[in-house]
């Protein structure tokens, strides 16, 4: 059960047509609306104040974030154009994918760590069970109920199945309406579920319980050895000269440490970090290393 348990944690982890002239593209390959949109928009707005020009996320959605990434390699290196990713597209996907096209360690360079999150393993209100122990039985006693969903693509070879949707908004939606039995997401997007009675909230993935479910113990607490943290980062385009990069790290890293936005992000239960270019470096190549043979224990089999 550790094995579908960590596959299925690794599997949890279009505004505009163009870029106004003089401005500076952040390019999220998440759809609008989620977690991870609503950091994007709020720390590009505070740039836009810093730097004295507009600030535009694209939501350039497909393949879990990878067209993304793709299309920001693409891009010139002329400080006209930010990656904001979360971590596993830079430290999961290099082991999960076969022919991934491209690489996070050359093909980018680090701008600013922004902020930590935590995933959770959540059920929807018709799964019986109220606890990750109840649920891995009702799995093996009922198959159908290992049915989970994420934004990610999913895993071979393991007894539950993984439906995967065009993003999380998709996911939580037929989780709530039953389509499917169980979900791993961002605690911060499930959290809304949670409170209104649509879901349950049986595990979460940090070294400590979540804030936001203070009452749901971690993976760990409950006997299986899974823990981490999530984190989103923004990266340009390497060969980005040191002036840009520089100016907009700084205006990045304002954002974050920013009293007001830092409050807004807490209470949507992320946790900021304003982390500088190295530390990001840091932190992604660890990362990277640590998940590499998380993934080869889990069964996981590269695919396309």
């Amino acid at each position: 059960m550790f094995r579908l348990l960590a596959t299925m944690l690794l599997a949890g982890f279009a505004t505009l047509a163009g870029a106004q002239e003089g401005s500076i593209r952040v390019v999220l390959g998440f759809p609008a609306g989620a977690t991870a949109d609503i950091l994007s928009r709020l720390v590009a707005d505070h740039m836009r104040q810093t730097l004295g020009q507009p600030v535009i996320v694209e939501n350039k959605v497909g393949a879990g974030g990878r067209v993304a990434n793709e299309a920001v390699k693409a891009a010139r290196p002329d400080g006209t154009t930010l990656l904001m990713t979360p971590f596993a597209t830079m430290c999961i996907f290099p082991h999960s994918f076969g022919n991934l096209r491209y690489d996070p360690f050359t093909d980018f360079v680090p701008v600013a760590h922004l902020s930590d999150f935590h995933s959770a393993l959540g059920v929807g209100a018709n799964v019986p069970a109220k606890s990750l122990k109840e649920y891995v039985e009702l799995v093996k006693k009922n198959p159908k109920m290992g049915d989970y969903a994420s934004a990610a693509a999913g895993a071979a070879g393991i007894e539950m199945t993984h439906v995967p949707y065009k993003g999380t908004a998709p996911a939580l939606q037929a989780l709530a309406a039953g389509e499917i039995a169980a979900a791993i997401v961002l605690s911060a997007d499930i959290n809304t579920l949670v409170r209104s009675g649509r879901a349950r909230a049986l595990a979460v993935s940090g070294a400590a319980r979540d804030p936001l479910f203070p009452e749901v113990p971690t993976f760990r607490e409950q006997g299986y050895d899974i823990e981490g943290t999530g984190w989103y980062a923004m990266f340009a385009p390497a060969g980005i000269p040191k002036p840009p990069l520089d100016r907009l790290s700084k205006a990045a890293m304002a954002a974050i440490h920013d009293p007001g936005l830092k409050e807004k992000l807490v209470a949507m239960g992320l946790q900021p970090t304003g982390h500088a270019p190295a530390e990001l470096a840091r932190i992604m190549k660890a990362d990277y290393d640590k998940w590499g043979p998380v993934i080869r224990a889990s069964g996981w089999k590269p695919g396309t």
